[in-house]
């Protein structure tokens, strides 16, 4: 009888142990199937869309689809890229000037240069603007930052140390309240108005 009772408890204990693995393997896949999930959706929502618009890089393209009725009718190249482009903060919006309706789309691309002695950390902002019945690009703006990081020697000598350097280009872009946009520099600033005979943004 206790050798009975003995065994009947190692059997109980296998189907214990064995429920445990089951349900933890199962929790885990459960997890994991939701953990990529979550990741794809990221990846998709990273690219913004506006109205009839989506942003999007395919077969090196960064470029704007727009569709009609859920179809792909036409696109607007915004430039040929490689595989490794990836924008950051973008962003696309809309708004008037002089009475038509423009698209305003804007990101960043950073990128690294390193050399035994200087790393170059660029970070550049684009801005351009398109005028979506005649699929032009009716401006574009864009602003440098190159933060410098160089090992110089002293004298000729083995000593050495270390210098930081920050390099601007291009101007800060400001989309004002009434569809015009303002160009500021480090010594200087400008104001462009939107001619929709010639689609074109024009010096004020």
């Amino acid at each position: 009888m206790a050798n009975c009772l003995i065994e009947l408890l190692l059997v109980m204990k296998k189907i214990f142990l064995f429920l445990c693995v089951g349900l933890l393997t199962v929790n885990g896949f459960g997890q994991k199937k939701k953990a990529g999930a979550k990741k794809t959706a990221t990846t998709v929502a990273a690219l913004p869309k506006l109205d009839n618009l989506q942003v999007e890089v395919k077969n090196g393209k960064f470029q704007i689809i727009v569709s009609e009725k859920g179809k792909t009718n036409d696109m607007l190249v915004v430039k040929d890229v490689d595989a490794g482009f990836a924008p950051k903060d973008c962003k696309l919006s809309s708004f008037i000037a002089s009475g038509v309706k423009l698209y305003l789309l804007t990101w960043t691309e950073l990128s690294v240069t390193k050399s035994t002695n200087k790393t170059e950390e660029k970070t550049t902002i684009y801005s351009v603007i398109y005028e979506l019945t005649s699929k032009k690009q009716v401006y574009s703006n864009y602003q440098l930052t190159n933060h410098i990081t160089e090992v110089v020697s002293l004298g000729g000598t083995a000593a050495t140390e270390t210098q930081e350097k920050m390099r601007r280009e291009g101007f800060e872009f400001i989309l004002n309240p009434d569809g015009s946009v303002t160009q500021k520099g480090k010594n200087q600033q400008m104001t462009f108005v939107y001619d929709k005979d010639k689609m074109e943004f024009k010096k004020k």
